[in-house]
């Protein structure tokens, strides 16, 4: 369980993570880690509407929020006018592996930021401490620069680095850090 928003402009008609063209109006979703392509049940825990969405994009990038749901999806459980609610996922399936993008990876986003100067600074920082660092260009209004920390072969390295992550830098401004997917190399990618 946990908080689901939904998204629409400016991200309509502009190509999700997995390629293909993202459309408000169709019952898709962005999550963080379930493969491309997986269908997942979506419950509001407040009047117990359901929706069915297929994943397609990489999000939400708010900490607290475990997905993002096209327009179209968010109607279908009254969460347009509220914006976010408490939700419950069920997975119904997910892709055979020959039709997922060969070994993930997976990172830790550590921030996300307006100004490309101060997300340069913490990427040079992170790689410095940890290896690997990138930014990662999210179009938007505004645009924001993502910093990913690592490139780990499972869920749970990430999760591990995660927490090493939790202190942040010095005065704990990694609180919020998460993990995401990486399917191949994300669009926007600056490395």
């Amino acid at each position: 369980m946990g908080l689901a928003s939904w998204y629409g402009h400016p991200y309509d008609g502009r190509q999700a993570a997995d390629g293909e063209i993202y459309d408000m109006e169709t019952l898709v979703a962005a999550h963080r880690t379930l493969p491309f392509g997986t269908w997942v049940r979506v419950t509001n825990v407040g009047n117990a509407k359901t929706v069915d969405v297929r994943i397609i994009d990489r999000g939400p990038f708010v900490d607290g929020r475990i997905i993002d749901l096209s327009h179209a999806a968010a109607q279908k459980i009254d969460l347009i006018g509220p914006g976010i609610a408490q939700v419950r996922l069920d997975i119904l399936s997910v892709p055979p592996p020959a039709a997922r993008a060969a070994s993930p990876f997976y990172a830790v986003q550590v921030g996300a930021f307006a100004d490309r100067a101060r997300a340069e600074q913490v990427r040079s920082t992170m790689e410095l401490r940890y290896g690997t660092a990138r930014l990662v260009l999210r179009q938007g209004n505004p645009p924001l620069w993502r910093v990913l920390v690592g490139r780990e072969t499972s869920e749970d390295q990430a999760e591990q680095l995660e927490e090493r992550l939790g202190g942040g830098l010095d005065r704990g401004e990694l609180d919020h850090c998460f993990v995401v997917r990486l399917d191949n190399t994300p669009a926007g990618a600056v490395d």
